[in-house]
C-alpha cells in the first residue's frame, strides 16, 4: 500500500510540475524553430479564418530539464505535448473560444487516435503518445464561434 502511495504522489507531483511550466510555454511562443520551453514549431499556416502555429514539446525531455528524477522522467517517455496557436489575422489577437481535436496517425497508417484539444492560456493543446520513430500526421479540426477551420501537417520523429 505505501509503495502504490508513492508512486500515485510522484506521478501527480511530476504532472503539477509540468502543468506549472505550460504558461510559460505559452507565453513564451514566438516564430523560430525549437527550444524547450515552446516546443518544437511543426506547423505555421492558415487554419480556416485564422493564422496557426503548431508546436510539439517533448514532455520526457521537459520533465528532465525541470529537475525531477529520471524515474518520474521517464514516467512521459513517448509523450508530446501538441500545442496550436490561433489568431486573427486582422487583428493579430489570439483567436477566443476555440475548441477542436485533432486526428494523429503513426508510422504504421494502421494506428491513429483522436485526441480533443483544451483551452490552455493562449493555446489550446493535447498530450499525444508517438512512441516510436517515423512520420506522423496531424489533422486539426478548429471551430469557434461558428467558423471552422482545418489544417493536415506532419512531423518525422526521429
Amino acid at each position: 500500500m505505501r509503495t502504490i502511495g508513492k508512486a500515485v504522489r510522484t506521478a501527480v507531483c511530476g504532472t503539477a510540475l509540468m502543468l506549472m511550466a505550460l504558461p510559460g510555454i505559452s507565453a513564451a511562443a514566438e516564430p523560430g524553430g525549437h527550444d524547450m520551453q515552446k516546443g518544437e514549431k511543426i506547423f505555421s499556416g492558415k487554419m480556416g479564418p485564422w493564422m496557426g502555429e503548431a508546436r510539439l514539446v517533448d514532455m520526457q525531455a521537459q520533465m528532465e530539464q525541470s529537475g525531477v528524477s529520471a524515474k518520474t522522467a521517464a514516467r512521459f517517455a513517448g509523450k508530446r505535448h501538441l500545442m496550436l496557436f490561433l489568431t486573427d489575422p486582422a487583428t493579430g489577437k489570439s483567436a477566443a473560444g476555440v475548441a477542436g481535436k485533432v486526428v494523429v496517425t503513426g508510422p504504421d497508417k494502421a494506428s491513429s487516435s483522436k485526441v480533443t484539444l483544451v483551452v490552455m492560456g493562449e493555446h489550446i493543446g493535447a498530450d499525444v503518445g508517438m512512441p516510436t520513430p517515423g512520420k506522423y500526421t496531424f489533422k486539426a479540426e478548429i471551430e469557434s464561434a461558428g467558423k471552422k477551420g482545418s489544417a493536415t501537417f506532419s512531423y518525422t520523429l526521429k
